[in-house]
């Protein structure tokens, strides 16, 4: 059983793996038994601490910082071709990093379009498609499927993308809506050539922050997610057990979305 939900010996790249949600993919697919598992923004001094954080605890793969502007064409394609450099073929690609930006609907500004959108959508594409000849190798590249261990792409969405958000987080909610269709249809292009996608439907940090107590109380589990509980799930979704997922948008949320309103 204990096979069924390992990564023993894969190889992942988390985007923004060194913080909040991102640092518990991180430690989920390490403690999992995953072989190197890189993580990639650009705030450099947070990678190396969460990077030299996680090789003291003794797992036996090994975490590895890359510094990248992943907000950027050019930033995409130097982290691209630095993988390409270190991997002969890439396992597992998680699209955690994003922007937010909440304003009053009058003060809204235009700029906030361009910043949320181009990291939060765009630049998610343009990084999946640059890694897609590396996910294809964790297969032998053989496109006549079928495939019984697919490469994985994993974006991490949020529930905002699915229910009218109480901030006002406009081009927010808009990109992880945009992110959750895009999940769909890469996973009908890309799982032709053996390759998964699926998202994860999590609540924001600033939501956590802005009324975690009234938050609670519209949970059915009665909590506020743990760090375990995405690395949890995309470790399932990169294992064995998650071989046949795909296209789903999985919410990640205790049961909120789900808990009657009237």
């Amino acid at each position: 059983m204990a096979e069924l939900f390992s990564v023993k010996g894969k190889v992942v790249l988390v985007t923004g793996g060194a913080k909040g949600v991102g640092w518990g993919i991180t430690n989920g697919y390490l403690r999992a038994g995953a072989s190197r598992v890189y993580i990639a923004s650009r705030d450099e001094k947070s990678l190396k601490q969460a990077a030299d954080d996680f090789n003291s605890k003794g797992y036996e793969g090994k975490c590895i910082p890359l510094t990248a502007n992943l907000a950027t064409y050019e930033g995409v394609e130097n982290l691209v071709k630095e993988l390409e450099k270190r991997e002969k073929c890439l396992h597992v690609l998680v699209n955690n990093s994003g922007n937010n930006w909440g304003a009053p609907f009058d003060e809204f500004p235009d700029a906030a379009w361009d910043r949320v959108l181009t990291l939060n959508v765009q630049r998610v594409f343009t990084l999946t498609q640059k890694l897609t000849p590396l996910l294809l190798k964790s297969h032998g590249g053989s496109e006549d499927g079928p495939w019984q261990d697919p490469a994985r792409v994993i974006m991490i969405g949020s529930v905002d993308g699915v229910r009218v958000p109480a901030l006002e987080t406009y081009s927010y909610s808009a990109s992880k809506a945009a992110l959750h269709q895009m999940t769909r249809v890469l996973a009908f292009q890309l799982g032709k050539r053996g390759i998964t996608v699926n998202a994860l439907a999590c609540v924001m940090a600033a939501t956590l922050a802005a009324g975690k107590d009234t938050i609670v109380a519209g949970v059915p589990l009665a909590r506020i997610g743990e760090p375990d509980d995405v690395g949890g799930t995309c470790v399932f979704l990169s294992s064995a057990a998650g071989s046949y997922v795909n296209g789903a948008i999985i919410p990640l949320d205790g049961g909120s979305l789900v808990a009657a309103k009237i």
